[in-house]
Parts: C-alpha cells; structure tokens; sequence
C-alpha cells in the first residue's frame, strides 16, 4: 500500500512539475504498453531532420532499437506530457517553430528538476536534441549527456499511439499542433 500511495503522490509531483513548466496537458504512461516499431526507427534514416548521423541524441549513436526497447521496458511508469498550441494556418511554419521551441523550454525546465526526483529515469522529447548549436558526433564525447533528450520516433515509438494507450489525445483540432514527450521512472 505505501509504494502504491508513493508511487499516485510521486505521479502528483510530476504532473505539478510538467504544468507549472509550461506543458498544456499530462497523463501516465505505461511504459509495458507502449509499442516499438522497426518502422518509425527506419523513417529516421531518410534523414529529413538533418540528424541521422551527426547527434548524439540520434540514430545510430542513441543505441540499436533493441537497445532503446530495453531501456524503455526497464521502467514501470512514468508520464506523457504535450504542449499544444494555436497556428495561423496549416502552413504556419513560424508558428510550427514558436511551439517546438516553448515544447524544449518546457522539457528543460521540466527536467532540470525532475532528474534530482527521479535520477534514474529517461526522458525522451521531440526532435533532435538542440542543446549545442552543433553537435560533437561522432568525434568527441557528448558535452551534455546528463541534459541531452533523445526523441520518441528516435526509440521507435508512433507518438500518435503512445497518446491514445496513455488516454491523452493527439490532435485538439485543426489549428493546432501538439508536440509530446514522455518521462519515464523505476
């Protein structure tokens, strides 16, 4: 019974944390429910992002998919927290921007305090990590692993899916745009 009422005030904290930090909705996630698909892992080698490669926080220096399944699958809960927010139109690139980057802020400031709650748990974001203008792969060590974010697709997570077993929506309607990340603790 008091690991079930610390684990319930531990999820409180953390959905205090993640609202006080700027993200516009939480729920738990399941870490056992979540499935990896060889698919999204594959899509990152198409190199869209311009990381594949060239970030530490990237395939393939984040780890083989196997490995990332693992690393997710040795956590029992954690949670997914979204920041949602308004465009002008479908092709609001700068509005698409403005949101990703308040979506980083909030996993920053989320984090920073988070880890000394949780100091073994895995953060996984949006994207490439962007903390260093440029990034050290493959040459030199990571400058930053303690405050580097790995994104979901990276671990072969379908974000969209990751919402809907975690009961949060994905899409709030149109002109919106909802960026995800998820924490996940022992």
């Amino acid at each position: 019974m008091d690991q079930q009422v610390s684990a319930e005030n531990s999820f409180a904290k953390l959905t205090e944390l993640a609202l006080e930090c700027g993200f516009t909705n939480t729920s738990a996630v399941d870490p056992s429910k979540i499935r990896i698909y060889r698919e999204v892992r594959d899509a990152c080698t198409e190199d869209k992002c311009k990381s594949y490669g060239k970030n530490w926080a990237c395939p393939p220096a984040c780890g083989t998919l196997e490995d990332c399944e693992d690393r997710v699958r040795g956590y029992k809960s954690g949670i997914i927290m979204q920041t949602t927010g308004v465009l002008a139109d479908e092709f609001d690139w700068d509005g698409m921007l403005r949101i990703g980057s308040e979506h980083s802020g909030h996993i920053a400031a989320f984090y920073c305090t988070a880890r000394h709650l949780h100091p073994y748990s895995l953060l996984l974001g949006a994207g490439a990590c962007r903390i260093c203008e440029t990034c050290t792969y493959p040459s030199t060590p990571c400058r930053f692993p303690q405050k580097m974010t790995c994104s979901m697709e990276a671990y072969g997570m379908l974000v969209s899916e990751v919402c809907t077993v975690s009961g949060i929506p994905y899409h709030y309607g149109s002109g919106t745009l909802t960026y995800v990340a998820c924490f996940f603790i022992t």
